[in-house]
């Protein structure tokens, strides 16, 4: 087991804790999570109270509508069909191309509502580690509507990883075998006896339990006839499994014997001791940093494989070590994307999502949800910055900041994939940024220094360096007149969050 951190506790580990644990927070979320110490802090993210549909979800998500939206695609394709033999070839082309691109549309816009609704819940929630987690598991299990097409699908996976959150990982991949939307992103329905298909073999291994070199390719090549026999209702979310074009001869995988199913498969994957190593270590280098040492990686793999695969005790042992409160810990990791875009808003208390303008942060920051570039999920760490996104965060937190009075508030954004078509109105908005007044009130800007170091206790949770301090204060103090107006108080709080310290958490 880890070294334990003592029981007292600081103002700023209770900032570290919710920053890392979940998506920040504003003053007062702090010193409520601080005044429960350590242990009661930790146990109340392991263990949320919150009804996990809080937030009700998009009415197309719901069986009902499901049916109706294939009736009405099945009905599109069927009455084509029938008026096709009066068409030339020319207009039967254009005809289908006409029917695939309203469907099309239709897939864009509920992909949108889908990315709005999650960030919203990352926003309001108040367990924000089961929402991190959810984040987590679609990295970990990453899968793409570029090729799923299919929103209902990767929403049904998003509520699975949010069931399976704090739960069991074991249980989780066993789930994720059979997920509809992995399937398809893996081509499992093309699996046959015979003709197995060998990308979920290898990437279970691979990239979901055991990691690069625990396996060889001949388990591979074992592992895939047994993942054999599916057959998926894309527009249902369905599967049924085919004995017929299941392979159920014996197979030699990871140097056991038998007629293995995929559950079968998954269960001697487990019994390996690199699976409780692997998603420790992915878990650890996920809330804390990088390249951790060899002995942590092992106390906690010990910690989960007599845990049985649940996560909370894993959890609750990173949460509680000393070395997540180290200083080669805290305020040193790159914020993602959708972790600065969220901890932001809630630093501003602001009252909602400016829902139009998130897709433009998700793509000109290179996190866009529902889409990770490929199986391997996103480059976390230093892949998060360069040249070019860093000034496209100081130019976000200068709109946060400071609001628009309508229209687009980028110009750059009708360019951005996904807001054709219509979409463009989304990003049509007012956005009147956060109320100063109540953020920072008028008796506060009356010595510039305290208001100062109040915003520095907002937006970075820790002490800063005499130097950037000073350079706050002195813009501060050439900024005040006879009054500091709130524009004075959006700029400065700019500036602040235009640093390479905002970027860090």
């Amino acid at each position: 087991m880890l070294p334990k951190a003592e029981n007292q506790w600081t103002w700023e580990e209770a900032a570290h804790l919710l920053n890392r644990a979940g998506f920040g927070g504003n003053p007062q979320e702090i010193s409520q999570l601080h005044a429960l110490g350590r242990h009661k802090a930790v146990d109340f993210l392991l263990h949320p109270t919150e009804a996990i549909d809080f937030l009700p979800a998009p009415e197309w998500t719901t069986p009902e509508k499901r049916q109706e939206a294939a009736r009405e695609r099945f009905a599109a394709f069927r009455d084509n069909r029938k008026t096709m033999p009066g068409m030339t070839l020319e207009e039967a082309d254009r005809k289908r191309r006409e029917i695939a691109q309203k469907f099309q549309q239709l897939e864009r816009r509920e992909g949108l509502e889908a990315q709005d609704w999650w960030l919203d819940r990352m926003f309001r929630t108040q367990a924000p580690l089961r929402e991190k987690m959810t984040l987590f598991w679609h990295d970990h299990f990453a899968t793409s509507a570029q090729k799923v097409r299919e929103s209902s699908l990767l929403f049904d996976q998003n509520v699975t990883f949010r069931k399976h959150a704090l739960g069991n990982f074991k249980q989780l991949t066993h789930t994720m075998a059979k997920d509809p939307a992995m399937m398809l992103y893996l081509d499992l329905q093309t699996s046959k006896k015979g003709k197995p298909n060998e990308n979920f073999a290898r990437e279970v291994m691979e990239l979901f339990t055991l990691g690069q070199g625990n396996y060889s390719e001949e388990d591979i090549r074992q592992a895939a006839r047994a993942f054999t026999g599916y057959d998926i209702n894309r527009f249902m979310g369905t599967v049924s499994h085919s004995k017929r074009n299941w392979d159920d001869g014996e197979k030699t995988f990871l140097g056991q014997k038998g007629k293995f199913d995929a559950d079968g498969i998954i269960d001697v994957i487990f019994q390996q001791p690199q699976a409780s190593r692997y998603v420790s270590m992915k878990l650890w280098e996920y809330f804390a940093y990088e390249n951790p040492p060899e002995t942590a990686v092992e106390d906690l793999a010990k910690t989960f494989r007599e845990a049985n695969f649940e996560l909370v005790p894993l959890l609750r042992e990173i949460f509680l070590s000393k070395e997540f409160y180290s200083a080669d810990c805290m305020s040193n990791q790159i914020k993602s994307p959708v972790s600065f875009f969220i901890q932001t808003l809630k630093q501003l208390e602001v009252p909602s999502l400016p829902k139009g303008y998130a897709l433009y942060v998700q793509s000109q920051l290179g996190q866009i949800l529902f889409a990770p570039p490929n199986v391997a999920g996103w480059d976390w760490g230093k892949a998060w910055i360069n040249t070019n996104t860093l000034l496209t965060r100081y130019q976000i937190s200068g709109f946060l900041c400071k609001g628009t009075d309508g229209g687009t508030p980028n110009r750059d954004m009708g360019k951005v994939q996904g807001f054709g078509n219509g979409m463009q109105r989304m990003a049509e908005m007012t956005w009147k940024g956060p109320d100063y007044d109540a953020l920072v009130p008028r008796a506060a800007r009356e010595n510039v220094e305290t208001m100062v170091d109040s915003l520095i206790q907002r937006l970075f949770q820790r002490h800063l360096s005499g130097h950037v301090r000073e350079q706050f204060i002195s813009y501060a103090t050439e900024k005040k007149g006879v009054i500091f107006t709130n524009q004075e108080v959006a700029e400065l709080l700019h500036l602040m969050m235009s640093t390479p310290h905002y970027q860090l958490t």
